[in-house]
């Protein structure tokens, strides 16, 4: 019988299908001294049942004397009856984490402490090499860069299923064997198979073979990809990347904000949004629907206010708004999601579905944003270079020469500000020609922000604070000159802006001043607006692509190869 638990004041107060526990008095974690109440016969089993206990039921509460409801369910409806010839009180099994081939190999003895254990592992097959006696097996299993070495010989068990061709490349397989010294120099370990069963076979059309072959061929099979070197290794580090990030921001008190991905609003005021409607036909009915179908005013416009909202709605640029509304509630909080934006770029810089990294701090001002942001990359990247050893290895081997110094010199160093308009004063000192001329009140581009931060400070991590307010976004404090507000960018050798900021304006008058200017609907941002009435504090944040991060920590030159499944124009297989 399928059981469910629920609040006491259950939707299903059958008297043949509730069974009620009551008690007055209970520990602040464990459930005592219960009384039962129940009915008719079929419930009466499970409290009976060997495998039933009362002191499994745990209640998280502070508050050790009073009252506690909990009522048990069946999930099966009124007609409860057990299955003949089945045990309805078995338990569901523990549940262990699996060895892996990084567990085996990835101590400070790679393996040697394992010496005689008798293992299985699991994975998929890199490369088989067939000699006179012995088959050489490479399995992966994706937890580390490292294959283990499954070596076969002929009185091995399921050694037919090599012989007959089961066991190719791509080939999921598990290998039952023991942990034996490697002769070779590639590894310290191998595994002397005693048992291999073929899990799955790989068609002889498998496309990843041994031989190396492009990331743009890569980015057309990115469902296969993950098992090649390179991909695995940046997996991991995004894991980690994203673990790191959550610790931070968790260990200095935030809050994690689950921000809406469909959204009214347009943080950035860009206008590159993606739109979401229901006016146009779904599925294949859109394929075949004609244009004239779109409801419209009698003014020819679409009839927003028979979509799904009522109005126009747009997948989000940003969480930073809503994040917002909750700084001004609990103090510090971030979100940590995908965001979209329907620029129609086909640059190795961009791409139109990403994910954000925007922390929100109150009673903070600028300088205290700058601070936080220098803290946060900092301990991602030391998180990285201590936890991925391995990875960052091969990168630095592979992808790019050096980039272990690169990202040590970030962890160690202090960072530099500058003002914008010193930032202008020194590209335009610069013995170098840019192709994008400079002068104040430009938007700084790539190859400005790498020649400062590369350059002008010897690849020291720069950020560039106060920018004219006419290239930055609404919600941005106005600076006492007038023309600059309080934002700022950091920039990072090898790409340039990593993150960018701002103290956000909270005088309600300045808001809606600069709104006015920039004919943004005041009625869009209402909400918005409440939160300069209501009780308004200064409070800063930034926003970081973590994309971009990842490319940063990983040397990859293309952001498509940064996430799992990229989108960009033309571009949404998978």
């Amino acid at each position: 019988m399928a059981v469910a638990c629920s609040p006491a004041f259950s939707l299903r107060l059958r008297p043949h299908t509730a069974l009620r526990f009551f008690s007055r008095s209970f520990h602040p974690t464990i459930f005592t001294t219960p009384t039962l109440f129940y009915s008719t016969n079929p419930l009466n089993a499970l409290t009976s049942h060997p495998h039933f206990s009362f002191s499994r039921l745990h209640f998280l509460s502070p508050h050790p004397r009073r009252s506690c409801f909990c009522t048990l369910t069946s999930a099966a409806g009124d007609d409860v009856k057990t299955p003949e010839n089945v045990d309805s009180g078995e338990k569901v099994g523990h549940y262990r984490k699996r060895l892996r081939i990084a567990d085996i190999k990835g101590g400070p003895d790679e393996g040697l402490d394992r010496l005689g254990q008798s293992l299985v592992v699991r994975g998929w097959v890199r490369t088989i090499r067939m000699q006179s006696s012995v088959t050489f097996i490479e399995v992966n299993d994706g937890s580390c860069l490292s294959n283990m070495q499954c070596v076969v010989s002929s009185d091995a068990e399921g050694y037919d299923q090599v012989e007959a061709g089961c066991i190719s490349t791509g080939a999921s397989i598990m290998v039952h064997g023991v942990v034996v010294g490697s002769p070779g120099t590639k590894q310290k370990v191998e595994l002397k198979a005693d048992k291999i069963v073929t899990v799955g076979e790989s068609d002889p059309s498998f496309p990843i073979q041994k031989k190396r072959v492009s990331r743009e061929f890569l980015r057309t099979k990115a469902h296969l990809r993950p098992r090649t070197n390179t991909f695995g290794a940046v997996a991991r580090v995004r894991n980690a990347l994203a673990y790191a990030t959550h610790k931070f921001f968790q260990d200095n008190g935030f809050v994690w904000i689950s921000s809406p991905i469909i959204t009214a609003s347009d943080c950035e005021g860009a206008g590159e949004q993606f739109c979401v409607t229901t006016l146009i036909p779904t599925s294949l009915e859109a394929l075949e629907s004609s244009a004239g179908t779109i409801p419209k005013t009698e003014e020819g416009l679409i009839d927003w206010s028979q979509d799904f909202f009522g109005k126009p709605a747009f997948l989000t640029v940003s969480g930073q708004l809503n994040a917002e509304t909750y700084a001004t509630a609990l103090s510090d909080v971030y979100t940590f999601g995908p965001t979209f934006r329907a620029e129609n770029s086909n640059t190795s810089r961009h791409l139109a579905e990403f994910w954000m990294i925007e922390p929100e701090l109150a009673f903070a001002d600028l300088n205290d944003d700058m601070a936080c942001a220098a803290a946060y990359l900092q301990y991602v990247v030391r998180y990285i270079l201590d936890n991925c050893k391995e990875d960052m290895d091969f990168f630095n081997t592979w992808i790019e020469k050096g980039i272990i110094n690169r990202l040590n010199d970030v962890a160690v160093k202090d960072f530099v500000q500058v003002t914008y308009t010193d930032a202008v004063n020194i590209l335009l000192k610069a013995d170098k020609k840019f192709e994008f001329p400079v002068k104040w009140g430009c938007d700084l581009q790539s190859e400005h922000e790498r020649y400062i931060t590369e350059e002008a400070f010897g690849g020291c991590p720069v950020i560039i604070r106060d920018y004219p307010k006419d290239i930055k976004a609404f919600y941005m404090r106005e600076n006492d000159d007038g023309k600059t507000v309080a934002a700022m960018d950091m920039l990072v050798p090898r790409i340039g802006e990593l993150i960018g900021g701002s103290q956000r304006e909270e005088r309600l008058e300045r808001l809606e001043n600069r709104l006015d200017e920039l004919k943004l609907s005041k009625e869009s941002y209402w909400w918005y607006l409440d939160l300069r009435r209501y009780g308004s504090v200064p409070h800063a944040g930034f926003g970081l692509g973590f994309e971009r991060l990842v490319q940063f920590a990983t040397g990859i030159d293309n952001i498509r190869d940064a996430i799992p499944f990229p989108r960009a124009p033309g571009s949404a297989e998978f």
